[in-house]
This record gives structure tokens, sequence and C-alpha cells, in this order.
């Protein structure tokens, strides 16, 4: 009698029922994605709050540094995204459908894990952090322009409402069950860029605009310099879902699913680029270095066009934190079901994923320096894993030939990605210390 399993074990036992558990936990359960769900998706995941603050981010970088680094890390960030497609299936039959699934393969079976789960634990949690904070400004935003004259409602309760629509949306069971959520923020990302670098070129430069930095100090202008660097690593930091997005698609071996996704991100990629070069030259065009770290707060006017901007932010932003959270949903199912032996179904879900939205919006609440927070995070975490960790996992599993074309490229971007991770917390962190001396709790 000892040696037999209780039924609730017996179908989640590793050897016998694991298909029945991959049918439910959220990244696997569904495989019939089309390839232009992985555009809207990469698009969701990547133009986020970040593209209004690189206005913000120019101000502090300089003109010519500026769009250097926007358009190297476009251009970088493309290519370790390509690798992240190419490397989902290279093992034959095999999918890594789990960012840290691949990091086991490069790196072993224990380290793959120590590498990959802390990092993509902190990207997608702090991004939902800050997306609680956006999503609660932009509220507050659309609330005072729309009703000047009402009385003045406090932050913290907007990240409250904000958060009461996740605590519905976070019941939605995969990554296809969103699909439509996505689908409306991916258009909302890019109507509300266009609104942004429109009302900056209808608004003109401004009379009194200057180019140069801010600070008053050397140190203050390196330390803006590194924060910003970290704002443009925020901005570009899709890679954190891309395997769990391409594991929705379909695949054989006639028909692998890297070319559906490959499309989808090469669409996706031309969107980014239409909302964040015109958004960050212009609106650094026009407000110089007065400009907000919210481009949206600089453009007062006409109201009505900034209140429609800061709703479609509200509504981008949600599809945003699902599509960041649904990884770590994934994840805490894993844990529960697979380790700790709960039972898969709708009470699990819902206890274990409310508790979730209710911690972000607890941090959000308790911390909202927005742009500290995306320099802080930016470098210390969407640097690795979006930079360099997919070029030294490239190098681990391919082992392309020393000085190579491969080899080369590879460990450039390993040192450039190094470099934004060193430095742009240090900005990051100042920023933080700066707000915090005269931040207000919970007000």
């Amino acid at each position: 009698m000892a040696t037999q399993p209780r039924p609730m074990e017996t179908s989640f036992k590793p050897k016998k029922g694991e298909p029945s558990v991959d049918d439910w936990l959220p990244i696997t359960s569904a495989r019939n994605a089309k390839w232009w769900y992985s555009a809207f998706h990469n698009v969701t995941a990547m133009v986020g709050a970040g593209v209004l603050g690189l206005p913000y981010a120019m101000s502090q970088l300089g003109w010519g540094p500026g769009i250097a680094i926007l358009i190297i890390s476009w251009v970088v960030t493309l290519y370790t995204l390509w690798q992240m497609v190419e490397m989902h299936e290279v093992v034959p039959g095999k999918r890594f459908d789990r960012y840290h699934e691949l990091g086991q393969h490069a790196f072993g079976e224990r380290l793959g894990l120590w590498i990959v789960v802390p990092q993509q634990l902190i990207v997608e949690v702090s991004t939902d952090i800050v997306y609680m904070v956006t999503g609660g400004k932009s509220l507050k935003k659309f609330h005072d322009t729309v009703c000047p004259d009402c009385k003045n409602i406090k932050e913290t309760y907007f990240i409250m409402i904000f958060a009461s629509v996740h605590f519905v949306l976070s019941q939605l069971p995969n990554f296809n069950s969103i699909s439509g959520v996505s689908l409306a923020a991916a258009v909302m990302s890019l109507s509300y860029s266009t609104i942004a670098w429109a009302a900056s070129v209808n608004k003109g430069k401004q009379s009194d605009v200057e180019y140069g930095y801010k600070s008053s100090s050397a140190g203050g202008t390196i330390l803006s310099f590194f924060n910003a660097l970290g704002t443009v690593a925020f901005a570009y930091a899709g890679h954190n879902v891309v395997l769990e997005i391409q594991a929705t698609i379909p695949s054989t071996p006639e028909k692998p699913s890297k070319k559906p996704m490959w499309r989808g991100v090469i669409v996706a990629y031309i969107i980014v680029a239409l909302c964040y070069f015109p958004v960050a030259i212009i609106g650094y065009w026009a407000f110089g270095n007065t400009v907000n770290d919210d481009i949206l707060i600089s453009l007062e006017k006409p109201r009505w066009l900034i209140a429609t901007a800061n709703m479609m932010v509200v509504i981008h932003v949600i599809g945003g934190y699902q599509i960041y959270a649904m990884p770590v949903f994934d994840m805490m199912e894993t844990v529960l079901v697979k380790k700790l032996e709960f039972r898969p179904g709708l009470p699990l879900r819902l206890v274990s994923r409310s508790i979730y939205v209710a911690l972000t919006m607890f941090l959000g609440m308790t911390f909202p320096f927005f742009s500290g927070l995306l320099g802080f995070f930016g470098g210390f975490a969407f640097a690795p894993t979006t930079y360099y960790l997919p070029c030294i996992m490239w190098l681990a599993i391919y082992k392309p030939k020393r000085y190579s074309l491969s080899w080369t490229i590879n460990w450039i971007c390993i040192i450039l990605g190094v470099l934004l991770m060193v430095l742009s917390p240090i900005g990051g962190l100042r920023q933080i210390i700066i707000d915090a001396k005269t931040y207000k709790f919970y007000s």
C-alpha cells in the first residue's frame, strides 16, 4: 500500500503523465500560432514604456552618441534575436521552449539554470513593476488632462486601478489566449509613438531650446550618460520572451518554426524602428535638454491628443505586462505542479497569479522612480539577456573557429554588452537617489 502513489500525484509524475502537465502549462499548451502572432507579440514585448524615455535619453547622450547608440543597439539586438530564433531547434527533433532550457543545453543542467533563471526573472518581474508604474502614471495623466479642475487623486490609487485589470487578465491560460490583448497593445504602441513625434513636429523647435548637457558638473554628465545607456537597453528588451513566443508556433522538419518566427521578427523590428527613431530624434530636436523623462508630459497640448496618447500607453502596457508575466506564470506553475505536486487547475492558477499581480502592484506603488528604474534595471538585467547571453550560448553550442567572422562579431557584442551592464546601473542608481530625496511614500 505504501508504494502505491496517491491518485493526485500519479498523472503528474514526470515519467507517466508529463504531457498532461505540459498541455496545461502556459508556454507549451498551444502550438498553433501564425507568423503574425510573433510579429505583434514581439512589438508588444519590445516597444514599451522605454520609447517615451528615449528623447530624455538623447538629452543625456547628445546628438552624435545618442543616434549612434540607438542604431548600434538596433543592429546588435536584431542579431542576437536572430541567434535565439536559430537556436530554438538547434538539436534536431527537440525544441527549447524556454530561455533557461537553451541555457541548460549551452552551459549544463545546473549551471544553465543558475545563469539564466535569476536574470530572466529580474527582467520580467522588474518590467512588470515598471509597467505598473507606467500604467498608473499614464492613467493619472489621462485623468488630469481630461479633467484639470477635478480633485487631485493620488498616483498610488491609479496604480491600483491599473492592477485591477491584471487580476482578471492574468487568468488567461497561455500566449495564444492573450493574442487579442497583444495585438491591441502593438497597434497602440505604434499609435502613441506616432502621436509623440507628430505632436513634437507640430509644436516645433522651442525658442529657448538647448542641446548641451544639462548637468553642471562633468561627473553628473558622465553618470547621466550611463543612465541613458540603461534606458536604451531597456527599450530593446524583447529577448527574454522570444523563445517562449516561438514555442507557440507549430514546427515540423520540413517547416521549422524559425521561418515564420523570423518573418514576424523582421516585421516587428521595422515597426520598432518606426517607433523609436522618430520619437527619440524629433522629441529631442523639439525640446532639447529640457525634455521630460516621459515625452508626453512635455507635450501638454492639444489636450485631447495627449489624453488619447496616454490612454493608448495604458492599453499597451496592459498587453506588455501580460507578455512578460506569462513566462513567470509558467515558471511558478512548473514548480508548483512538478516539484510541490499541487494539482493543476483553476484554483492554483487563481491564487498563484493573483499573488504575483498583487506583489508587482505593491512594489510599483512603493518605488515609482520611473527613469531611474529604467536605467538601473536596463543595464543590470537587460544587457546580459539581450546583448550578450545569446552570443555566449552561440559560442558554446556552435563553437565557431577562433578569429572567424562569427567568432569576432559575437565577441564584439559580448564586450559591448558587458560595458553596458557595468556602466548603466551606476547612472541608474544615482538617478534613483536623486529622485528619492524629494519623494514621499504613497503620494
